[in-house]
Order: structure tokens, then sequence, then C-alpha cells
């Protein structure tokens, strides 16, 4: 009792507490900063200057995940914590669409490259919704409510949207396409919209056709106003090994000369391309945008930006002698280390990992893998937090088809991810435990299977496919309690799971070879390594995730659940 009266009174200091991360926190100290800013999947990411001129807001890709359209916020563009998110469920407030997300998880649908912009006292966030149209939400406080979703132009393919508001009021909005859902893409289209950017007023036009050429693959635009320029910067060559283009014209409607302006170069840094330039209040000029390392998702690398030759070379200016002898013959490559945006702040923050799950409201690093609904899980009274079983399909093979997924995006190289659990049971056949998901995912479960239970890992490749999980039993455990009522659940308490992953070609390109391995304790002290290795792969579109996964086979049975007491994220220890 004295812990728990503890626990809530420092609970409002806690969550305003800053977090430093013990695996990855790019913030030397000294001034400088290391890449990647984050070290996690925020793919495609967008950035914007707040109000105040020292406040930056970034938002990324969610696809299917909810909350959808994360909102993290910045002093000082290497330091960033989560605060908020823009979405709910997809889409709340239509109720077509909003079936339509939560029949099942429509793995890699939804929100795809948002753009968050600052205009007029509101904040604005564009996205593409593939199947749906261009999606948008806004707010005039991002830490608070944001409206619900709107749609301003239905159709298929649109992508990658943002909108750029003129000095004469009028409002153009640039996009790509899906080619999945179009049957055409690597061209940009910009149209006129009203002065709300709430509908199109004008048709589109194309600005930039990258077919044919080294700029295949031409996406992710974002549009903004320079001295007179229009500017259009966007990546091309693909996703892991393009470049990042910027172009320009008097007209937004073109034609646009072009540059590249960051490539790899002979850095190890593969595809840096994909994000938002941002001009900050004291006169620098930043980019950030995305690395993909596969099974790790796309993390957010910042750059300089260098304005002296008349375009925006980002990163360090390297000499190029196929671009000739004007001014603009440098593209940039991209920095490891390199000093930090002049700021106000020198505080040190990085997106929150592990959780004690002591709060009435869950944490914001996590996402449910589709559209929650209560009988997924809640928060208790108890210092925990209640996932319940799903109740997989009949015919069921693996769970790609599983939205109570309770998951978070991988935040290093390299890391241990620790959970405390109890595993209550109503019937055979009901798990739970961790897991890595992705395309391959693997799991290590507590099963019931008559009156005891059993430590069983589950495996599955090409899980998108359809393909049957594999299920190999570890151990068998006895059941800890049971309560002497009618149905008799048996209640395995206090397990202790943990989930090491490792790179064995750590720095390789594309993210090298990561690897999953598990182990388990019964008392929190002497963990024993459990199962087989396991390779991570990355989810559709999305980095591979960890965290809870709570389901049970029979559609009939009262449902078990997972009561989790904390995780907690730390750096492998060494043998």
């Amino acid at each position: 009792m004295k812990r728990l009266i503890f626990l809530v009174m420092w609970l409002p200091l806690l969550a305003t507490a800053q977090y430093k991360s013990s695996v990855w926190c790019p913030d030397n100290g000294d001034g400088t900063y290391t890449n990647p800013v984050i070290n996690a999947d925020y793919s495609d990411p967008d950035v914007c200057v707040g109000a105040s001129g020292e406040d930056y807001y970034m938002t990324a890709s969610s696809f299917q995940c909810t909350p959808g359209l994360p909102i993290l916020h910045s002093k000082d563009l290497v330091n960033w914590e989560i605060i908020n998110y823009a979405l709910g469920n997809l889409y709340e407030g239509n109720d077509a669409l909003l079936a339509h997300f939560s029949s099942k998880p429509q793995h890699g649908a939804g929100v795809w490259a948002p753009s968050i912009r600052y205009h007029n006292g509101w904040y604005y966030i564009y996205w593409g919704d593939p199947d749906f149209g261009v999606m948008m939400v806004k707010t005039q406080d991002p830490a608070g409510k944001w409206e619900d979703p709107v749609c301003i132009i239905k159709g298929e393919g649109y992508i990658d949207t943002c909108p750029l508001w003129d000095e004469d009021g009028r409002c153009y909005l640039v996009n790509g396409w899906a080619n999945s859902r179009s049957k055409y893409a690597s061209v940009l289209t910009v149209r006129e919209m009203s002065a709300d950017g709430m509908r199109p007023i004008g048709q589109p036009v194309i600005v930039f056709d990258g077919n044919g050429t080294e700029n295949r693959t031409c996406e992710g635009p974002k549009f903004y106003k320079r001295d007179g320029w229009y500017w259009i910067m966007c990546p091309a060559g693909g996703v892991p090994e393009g470049f990042q283009l910027a172009m320009r014209s008097k007209s937004p409607y073109g034609p646009y000369e072009h540059k590249i302006v960051l490539a790899q170069g002979k850095t190890a840094i593969n595809g840096p391309h994909q994000g938002g330039w941002v001009h900050t209040k004291y006169g620098e000029d930043w980019f950030l945008h995305f690395q993909d390392k596969e099974a790790y998702g796309r993390v957010v690398h910042l750059n300089p930006v260098d304005w002296s030759t008349g375009w925006p070379v980002m990163g360090r200016l390297t000499p190029n002698p196929s671009l000739g002898r004007e001014g603009s013959r440098y593209t940039g490559e991209p920095v490891v280390t390199y000093k930090k945006p002049k700021a106000s702040s020198t505080l040190i923050q990085n997106p929150v990992e592990s959780d004690e799950f002591n709060d009435t409201k869950l944490g914001l690093q996590w996402q449910w893998h589709g559209n929650y609904d209560e009988k997924f899980g809640t928060a208790t009274a108890f210092g925990c937090y209640r996932i319940y079983n799903y109740k997989l399909s009949e015919g069921w093979k693996n769970f790609w088809e599983v939205p109570n997924m309770l998951l978070q995006k991988t935040p290093a190289d390299e890391f241990t991810a620790t959970a405390k659990i109890r595993f209550t049971s109503k019937a055979d056949g009901q798990m739970g435990g961790l897991i890595m998901m992705g395309l391959d995912y693997s799991a290590l479960v507590v099963k019931r299977v008559g009156k005891a239970f059993q430590l069983v890992q589950l495996t599955c490749k090409d899980a998108d496919k359809g393909k049957q999980q594999t299920e190999t039993v570890l151990a068998t455990l006895k059941p800890t309690a049971e309560d002497k009522i009618d149905y008799k659940p048996g209640i395995h308490e206090d397990i202790y799971l943990r989930l090491q992953v490792t790179n064995v070609e750590a720095g390789a390109a594309h993210g090298g070879k990561p690897m999953v391995q598990f182990s388990y304790s019964l008392n929190g002290k002497k963990f024993q390594n459990c199962g087989e290795q396991f390779k991570m792969r990355q989810g559709k579109w999305i980095g591979a995730k960890f965290g809870f996964l709570s389901v049970e086979t029979n559609a009939k049975t009262d449902r078990g659940w997972v009561d989790a007491d904390w995780i907690r994220i730390s750096r492998n220890m060494k043998d």
C-alpha cells in the first residue's frame, strides 16, 4: 500500500520527467550529435516550426497502426519526445471507413507520408490514403485534441501530399502517385486548393516526370517558397539506394529545374532522402530525413542545409564534377556526427521506451496493430496493463490477422527488453507473452494446456502470405495460483520474459543482420536462454515491432488475459 501511495503522489511528476534512453541517445553532451537522431521507425518524417519559433513538431507515416500520426516535439531538432497522436482509430467520424479499418488489420494501408504545416494559427497534417484519397486533420495545439480527419479529395492512388500557402493567400497542393493503385508512378502533380486548403479548385498539372530516368520513383514531395522561388524537395532513385532532389521554378506549375542535393556518396548511410526542411529563428537551415534500415524500419537523420550555391545542399558539401562549373556543382553527403543546431534549450530528451504501466493511460510509445477496441485491453488500478485474449478466426494459420498486439518500435540496433507478466487462462489454447512482429515473426508465450502451462516459441516465416506458424514447446510450468470458483481459471504468476536483439553485422548497409534471442526467469534474477534465434524482418512498410501478444483459439470460451506489470529496455549485458 505504501508503494502504491508513493507512486500516486509522484505520477504527475513522472509524466513530465525527461527520459534519456540507455540504448540510443544522439546528443553527445558536448554540443554535437550523432545520427540517427531517432534510431526508430518514424518513416517519411516531416517537420514544421511552431508558433513560438522555438518549438519543432514532427509527424510520420503510421499506416494501419493506431493511434496514428505520432506527434513528436523538440527544442533543438536533436532531442525528441512523443507528445501526442493526431489520429485515434482510422477513421473516426466516418462510419464506413472506421468499419473498414476495424474489420481486420489493413497492413500497409492507411496513413502514408504525411506533411505537417503551421498556417494562420493552425497546425495542419495532410496525407494520402492510397485507397480513399487526400486526408487532413488540424488543431491549434499539437499536444491537444486534433479535429476528426476529413477527406478533401476522394479517389485512389493519391499519396505523399503537401500544401503550400503562398504570400497572396492562395493554396497549392503537391502529391505523388501509388503505382499499386493508379498503375502509374514517378510523377508529381500540383493543383490549386481553396484558400482554406479544404477542397480542390483546380485540375492537377504534372510538374515533374522521373520515368525512364535516374529520377524514377520520385515521390514524397514537400512544397516550399523561398526568395521568390517555388521549391519542391523529393526523393528519387528508389527507397534503399535513392537520393534527395531539389527542384525550383518561378511558378508553382513549373517548369522546374532540378539537382541532386543529398546522396550516399562515400558514406555508409544508404538512401538518404525524404523528409522536411526547416529554417530556424537563428538563421540556420536543417533537413530531417529517413534512412531505410530494413528490419529496423526507416530511422531519422538530421543534416545541415547550405544555400550558398543557390540550392539547398544537404549534409557535407562534396564537389561533383558532373554538375559543371557553376555554383551548383556540389552535392551533399550525410553527416554522422555534427554540431547541434542553435537553440535555447540544452535538455536531453529521447522517446520513451520502458513502461511501468502505473498510469491510467497507455504510454505514447505503444500502438495497436489495427483499430483499437476496448476488448483488446485496458489500464488497471493495480499497476499493470491488461491485454485480453484475441479470438483467432476459424482456420487461422498465423498471427497476421491479430489487431490487438500491443507493440512499439525498436529503439536501437541492439537492446534488451525484459517484461514481467502474469497470465490468467480460462481454457486450453489461451496464450500470451512477448513477440517480435514483422513479415516474419517469433514469440515467446505462456500457453494453457490442461491444468498446466507450457512455455512455447511460436515462429512464422512469410506470415503475410498465409504460411503456417511453427510451435516448439520449451518447458512445462505449473500453475502458481488457482481460484476456487466455478470456472477455476489457471493463473501463472510473475513470469519474466525477455528478448535480446543483437546485430552480427551492425553498421552494415540496410541495417545488418539483427537477431532475437528469447529467455525467461521465474524469479526475475536468473534468466535461461530458450528457443531458436530468430532473424528479424520488417513488416508491411514498417519496421519490425516488439511488445505483447495475447490470443486464444476457442471462439466460445471466456477470455483469458495477460497482465503486463512492466517492460524495461536496457543495454545488452556483456558475456
